[in-house]
C-alpha cells in the first residue's frame, strides 16, 4: 500500500504550503510530493522582472511586484484544478494580500491609491465563489531566531542584504495573518518538532494529519451541500 493510500489522502487533493520566509516551504513542498506522488507548484523567484529592484528600493517597486505575483498565482491556480488536482503548492495566493501588500502599504511602500486597486483586483480574482480553494494550507510555524538562522544559511543575497527588523515584522504579520485565516481548513506544523532538513525526520506523522484533515474537511463540505 502507498503511503497516498494509508493515509487515505484523495488523488486529486490540492495541499498549500504556508508560511514565512525561510521556514521550509520548499522542502516540505519537495517531501510532500516525493511521499504521495503528486505534482509541485513552486513560487517562481527566477525569472522575477522585480524581485531584485524590489529588495533594492521596496517603495518604488512594491506594487508592481504584487501585482506580478498575483497575476502569475491566479494562473499557476488555475492550472492546479485544470489538471484535475494532485498538487503540493509552494506558497498560497492569499499571503499576497494578506501578508506582503498590506505590509508594503502600512509601511508606507504603497500608496492609497496603489493599495486600493490592488485590494480591489484581488477581490475580483479570488474572493469569489468561483475560485478554487485548496483541500488544506499547511502553515509552517517556528521561532524567530530558527527561521533567521536558515535564511543566513541558505544565502541568497537579495535576503543577506535587507535588514533584520524586515524579518522581524514579516514574521509576527504571519503570526496575526494565520490566526484569522478561514478561507480553508489549516494544518499547523511547528519545524522544531517536524524538521525536514533532519534526515531522521518522518514524513508520516504530517500524513496522517494532512488525510485526517482532508477527510474531516470533504465530509462537512458534503454535509453543508446536501
Amino acid at each position: 500500500m502507498n503511503l497516498r493510500d494509508k493515509y487515505q489522502i484523495p488523488a486529486d487533493s490540492v495541499i498549500t504550503i504556508a508560511g514565512t520566509v525561510g521556514v521550509g516551504k520548499s522542502t516540505m513542498t519537495q517531501a510532500l510530493s516525493q511521499a504521495l506522488d503528486f505534482r509541485t507548484s513552486f513560487e517562481k523567484v527566477d525569472g522575477n522582472p522585480y524581485l531584485d529592484k524590489f529588495y533594492a528600493d521596496f517603495e518604488r517597486w512594491s506594487f508592481h511586484l504584487q501585482v506580478y505575483f498575483l497575476a502569475e498565482r491566479f494562473k499557476e491556480q488555475k492550472r492546479i484544478f485544470e489538471y484535475g488536482g494532485g498538487f503540493i503548492q509552494d506558497r498560497s495566493i492569499y499571503e499576497d494580500t494578506g501578508i506582503f501588500a498590506r505590509m508594503a502599504y502600512e509601511e508606507g511602500n504603497m500608496s492609497d491609491v496603489d493599495y486600493e486597486t490592488y485590494r480591489s483586483l484581488f477581490d475580483a480574482m479570488v474572493m469569489t465563489p468561483y475560485f478554487p480553494h485548496p483541500d488544506l494550507l499547511i502553515y509552517l510555524e517556528g521561532s524567530f531566531d530558527h527561521i533567521i538562522s536558515r535564511i543566513k544559511q541558505r544565502g541568497r543575497e537579495m535576503e543577506q542584504q535587507t535588514p533584520i527588523s524586515y524579518w522581524e515584522g514579516m514574521f509576527h504579520r504571519y503570526e496575526k495573518w494565520i490566526n484569522n485565516f478561514n478561507a480553508c481548513p489549516v494544518l499547523r506544523v511547528n519545524i522544531a518538532d517536524y524538521d525536514l532538513l533532519d534526515p531522521n525526520t518522518s514524513i508520516e506523522p504530517i500524513l496522517e494529519k494532512v488525510g485526517h484533515f482532508i477527510q474531516h474537511s470533504r465530509k462537512w463540505t458534503s454535509r453543508q451541500l446536501n
